[in-house]
């Protein structure tokens, strides 16, 4: 409930300006495409350009890009439908699942063909830190950078496999604690303003392009285990003559026709290959981690009445079998 009521709040403070600067939208041929900025928005324009361009010349929509500094911006746009399709990370089109008539419909496959990226916890590449285990050491000397709370591999992932499994809380375990997109946070290693950061594995390789001096001051000193490819999240309210066009688009783009070389290399620079179908099932290992992770905050919570306490993690072991019993079944019908 707590979480629900943060992303209200930061939700609020974006809606004011999506509701004045993006025109409601109504059945016809506008979309709305949402954006989260990871990096500045000059950057992510420059790169998204020419694939919006695109969509809207192959499928006969009208496509309008529309970029928020945070997931929760892009979340509460597409729960008053300002915004009808939107790249999102795992945890924030979670939260579009289940609160804004959010579904998935497809994946993005990165440049190297693989399903997913890494998450990374890193350092200045002169610190003396070389594993998270040194970090959790030494974390009351340390400022963290952590990622948008919204965010999949810059907050949630090494909020579970770095923290909760070793039973603290980043917010209370280090000097000071700061949250940025990746870009901001890479940078801050680089430049030595922050001690160690959240970032991910495609943030790095853009850095590598981008700013190859800075990526050269940065190490990883820890990696996750791979996190699903982002998915396209669409309002499941919209037309389906508008969804197939859509989909028809996504699936075919850098894979078929004359233009397909040309579109392989404008994939390339939003540092993919193509795109797969898929639907909220991705969503499940995330899931599992967020419940994973309040499971342990509970059983740590000392100060929690006895009987309330063992009522909530008879409720989350119920709600992680039947997560269980789904992913199991997925996997039987593969």
């Amino acid at each position: 409930m707590l979480h629900r009521l943060r992303l209200f709040f930061s939700g609020v403070v974006c809606l004011a300006a999506i509701l004045t600067a993006i025109p409601a939208f109504a059945a016809g041929p506008e979309i709305n495409f949402g954006i989260i900025n990871t990096e500045a928005s000059q950057n992510l324009k420059s790169l998204w350009q020419p694939f919006l361009q695109d969509m809207e010349k192959n499928t006969g929509l009208k496509i309008r890009a529309f970029f928020a500094s945070d997931y929760a911006g892009i979340v509460t746009g597409m729960q008053y439908d300002k915004v009808q399709i939107a790249w999102y990370g795992n945890k924030a089109a979670i939260e579009a699942v289940d609160r804004a008539k959010g579904e998935v419909f497809v994946q993005t496959i990165d440049a190297y063909g693989l399903g997913g990226y890494y998450s990374h916890l890193i350092v200045h590449r002169d610190s003396p830190l070389s594993s998270e285990k040194d970090v959790l050491a030494r974390a009351a000397d340390l400022t963290f950078a952590n990622g948008d709370p919204n965010s999949t591999s810059g907050f949630l992932v090494p909020g579970y496999y770095v923290f909760a499994l070793n039973h603290v809380d980043p917010k209370k375990i280090f000097r000071r604690t700061v949250n940025a997109n990746h870009e901001t946070n890479a940078l801050s290693v680089a430049n030595r303003q922050v001690d160690v950061a959240t970032c991910n594995s495609e943030a790095l390789e853009r850095l590598e392009r981008t700013q190859p001096d800075k990526r050269a001051q940065i190490k990883i000193i820890w990696t996750s285990p791979l996190i699903p490819g982002d998915p396209l999240v669409w309002r499941k309210d919209l037309p389906e003559e508008t969804k197939k066009k859509l989909l028809d688009f996504f699936l075919s783009y850098g894979l078929k026709g004359p233009a397909a070389a040309r579109e392989k290399e404008i994939l390339k620079e939003l540092q993919w290959s193509h795109f797969r179908p898929s639907n909220n099932d991705q969503l499940l290992p995330i899931r599992q981690l967020e419940l994973f992770k309040e499971r342990s905050r509970v059983e740590a919570d000392a100060g929690m009445n006895p009987a309330d306490k063992q009522g909530k993690l008879r409720d989350l072991d119920e709600r992680l079998a039947a997560l269980n019993a789904r992913m199991a079944e997925i996997a039987k019908a593969k």
